[in-house]
């Protein structure tokens, strides 16, 4: 929804990366898992490798749905910032593009929620 301001106003965002004392925020969604009603957000380390990224926070954030387990994720099909993108697992996040509020989309194709319906 957007928004019209009936005058100009000037303001300091507050969630500049200067404000995460050397982390970033990173969201994650994917789709048709609906147990996750928005993308994830995270606050993750910028130099940290993308395997790392699966491994250590998107694997264990995504543990409650019956998917999870099955889930690929390093091989998965991967949209960054809805652009098309293909990871380089031992990369650090900056180095693979990710920068402060980046959005990632993992799609599993042989996936699609509880009983197939999306959950």
């Amino acid at each position: 929804m957007s928004v019209n301001a009936l005058y100009d106003y000037k303001f300091e965002p507050k969630d500049k990366v200067e404000n995460f004392n050397g982390m970033q925020l990173l969201y994650v969604y994917w789709p048709d898992h609906l147990m996750f009603c928005a993308p994830l957000a995270l606050s993750v380390q910028p130099d940290m490798t993308f395997r790392a990224l699966i491994e250590e926070i998107l694997k264990p954030a995504t543990a409650a749905h019956p998917d999870s387990s099955k889930a690929d994720f390093l091989n998965a099909e991967w949209l960054l910032n809805d652009e098309p993108f293909t990871p380089d697992a031992d990369a650090s996040l900056i180095d693979n593009g990710i920068d402060h509020k980046s959005m990632l989309t993992v799609t599993t194709p042989d996936l699609k929620g509880m009983a197939g319906v999306g959950y």
